[in-house]
């Protein structure tokens, strides 16, 4: 079992670092490129939603990431203490955005469930919300 822990500004900019560093992270369980780009693709959306969405993109907050590969499995669990969300069910419905004006698609958390084998949101309204996501890694079964 390998872990990693990152606290990290809650700032877009930082989105690329994250994309990154999850992808290296995972190397040792000799993910193919599309298993790679489609965790790569779920920690941006998750990330994201923490900044725009969590954070209402104010500066002085932080993103947590709690990343664990163990037995062919990438677990990453990513967190905020932001304004939480008030329906979880309905946000994870495709479309749906709280912030239509900035042209948001209302797609994350769609794209986290088709790229992950594993999707869990918990959130609580004024205290934050939390994605834990699963990949299972590593060659594929022919």
């Amino acid at each position: 079992m390998n872990k990693l822990y990152i606290k990290i500004s809650a700032d877009i900019a930082n989105d690329a670092f994250i994309r990154s560093t999850v992808a290296a992270f995972c190397l040792e369980l000799d993910p193919t490129v599309e298993q790679i780009e489609d965790v790569k693709t779920a920690v941006s959306e998750a990330f994201t939603n923490c900044v725009i969405h969590g954070y209402d993109g104010k500066e002085g907050n932080y993103v947590y990431l709690d990343l664990c590969v163990d037995d062919g499995k990438l677990s990453i669990i990513i967190s905020d203490g932001g304004k939480g969300i008030e329906n979880v069910k309905q946000a994870m419905e495709p479309f749906f955005t709280t912030k239509p004006e900035e042209e948001r698609s209302g797609m994350g958390f769609t794209l986290m469930s088709t790229f992950m084998d594993e999707i869990r949101v918990d959130s609580t309204p004024g205290k934050g919300t939390t994605v834990a996501m699963v990949k299972n890694i590593g060659k594929e079964v022919a």
